[in-house]
């Protein structure tokens, strides 16, 4: 409402044609933003979900709400933040957006292979480390990645 209230003001003051070129310019715009905006908002918060089952038991095949194994801490967290994940590790990684080491951010998933096959996922939590919920016996926790052999993957 208050858009139309600032629009005859922004009339006066530019001319119809800077108006007009700045509605259709910005509506072209809006849907990459908004989209890489809903993007960032899904992945911090999935981050911030997961940082918060800190000490959950890992119980393999669980995906929450007190229990998860890998993937179902990942699938558990994206769920929260409005996404929907496939169950395993490797379908998880088949669903999202690769991206290189170098473009990884905080809430990206990083998933861990030998050679082809996918055996673990965890959520990037910035500085070389990720939330994951590690191995029977064990709980969710924040980590360091400790091996080169993994790969990126963003929640689309």
């Amino acid at each position: 409402m208050s858009a139309q209230v600032h629009v005859p003001s922004l009339f006066a003051r530019v001319g119809t044609a800077s108006v007009l070129t700045l509605a259709v310019t910005s509506t072209m715009l809006a849907p990459g933003l908004v989209s890489d905006a809903e993007a960032a908002t899904h992945s911090t918060k999935a981050l911030k979900v997961a940082a918060s089952k800190k000490g959950a038991p890992y119980k393999y095949g669980a995906s929450g709400p007190s229990r998860f194994d890998c993937s179902g801490l990942t699938l558990y967290s994206f769920k929260k933040a409005g996404k929907k994940l496939p169950r395993t590790a490797q379908q998880q990684y088949n669903k999202t957006r690769h991206i290189p080491t170098s473009q990884r951010k905080r809430g990206d998933l990083v998933f861990f292979h030998s050679g082809r096959s996918v055996y673990h996922v965890g959520i990037y939590a910035g500085a070389g480390k990720i939330w994951h919920s590690p191995k029977s016996g064990d709980v969710v926790r924040l980590a360091k990645i400790w091996s080169k052999s993994v790969w990126y993957g963003r929640v689309r």
